[in-house]
């Protein structure tokens, strides 16, 4: 019998530590009791509770909505910020716009959040705008937050780029923008899906920049959920947080299974490629040797 080393015990005991409180939460999603700690049996009536919690439901697709918008915004500021920091190799004051741009990585969100609620005041006293805060300020605080995640995994992606593609393209003619799109884009796109998605993960989960620049009728998840807890979690924040576990896991498994058969694709299409330069190669040695 094959012993168990002590990497493989606290790797199971690292992902017993990580999973198993999940997997409680999922099992309590189907409680039939009010009370969270008495199990009073099966019972899917906290799931189909959901769809008459409006307000639940309302910040769900609010937080949705957010995150969709500063997935977007996060990555086309991102993007630039990391074209400038990797091909424009010198400009007055690079270096700061370089901390300024990775300086949302390592500021605690609450002096972001605070920052942003007193320019955000600011304006509204100066212009006027914005006259309540809302889904805009949530989302502009978001994208701030993000932009600077995005700028991070493109600039690694843009440093490991072969330029002479970019140059034979603008020898033949081609304008930089059209470059830019028609070429750098597509070799940098698996960075720009992952700053994409990290960007969705980061809005979907934030608490602390939404509560200072939230207003009334802005709630998103995090924070409904927050306020319930504080009061004592609820059936229907079980049922909620598991039906985002399992939508989570499902677009994880779709990414990887699709990710494995483009993968697999390209193989073959290696594959394919040296066999027919090999038959080409075969083929130009013998005609040759039967001429002679």
């Amino acid at each position: 019998m094959k012993k168990l080393s002590f990497s493989n015990v606290m790797l199971w005991v690292g992902l017993a530590f990580i999973y198993l409180p999940m997997l409680i939460m999922v099992i309590y999603s189907f409680n039939a009791s009010k009370l969270v700690t008495v199990w009073g049996g099966w019972s899917i009536k906290w799931y189909a509770g959901l769809l008459d919690n409006s307000q639940l439901m309302g910040s769900v697709g609010r937080s949705l909505e957010i995150a969709l918008y500063t997935a977007v915004a996060a990555v086309a500021l991102g993007t630039l910020a990391a074209f400038v920091l990797t091909r424009v190799t010198r400009f007055k004051g690079r270096t700061l716009f370089g901390g300024l741009v990775t300086a949302p990585l390592v500021m605690p969100e609450v002096i972001t959040g605070l920052s942003l609620l007193l320019l955000f005041v600011a304006m509204a006293q100066l212009i006027g705008w914005p006259q309540e805060r809302g889904i805009v300020t949530i989302w502009i605080a978001h994208t701030t937050f993000c932009s600077a995640y995005v700028a991070v995994v493109v600039s690694a992606r843009l440093r490991e780029l072969d330029l002479s593609i970019e140059e034979a393209a603008m020898d033949l003619g081609a304008k930089p923008w059209k470059v830019f799109f028609l070429i750098t884009i597509p070799m940098i796109a698996p960075s720009l899906a992952a700053g994409g998605m990290m960007s969705f993960a980061l809005s979907l989960d934030d608490l602390v920049l939404a509560s200072f620049v939230s207003g009334p009728g802005s709630t998103t998840l995090p924070m409904e959920v927050f306020s319930a807890v504080r009061l004592g979690v609820k059936p229907e924040i079980n049922a909620i947080a598991s039906l985002i576990l399992l939508s989570v896991s499902l677009f994880t498994f779709l990414a990887w299974y699709f990710t494995r058969q483009a993968e697999e694709r390209r193989k073959r299409a290696i594959q394919q490629a040296m066999e027919a330069m090999a038959q080409e190669a075969s083929g130009s040695n013998w005609k040759p040797a039967q001429a002679a």
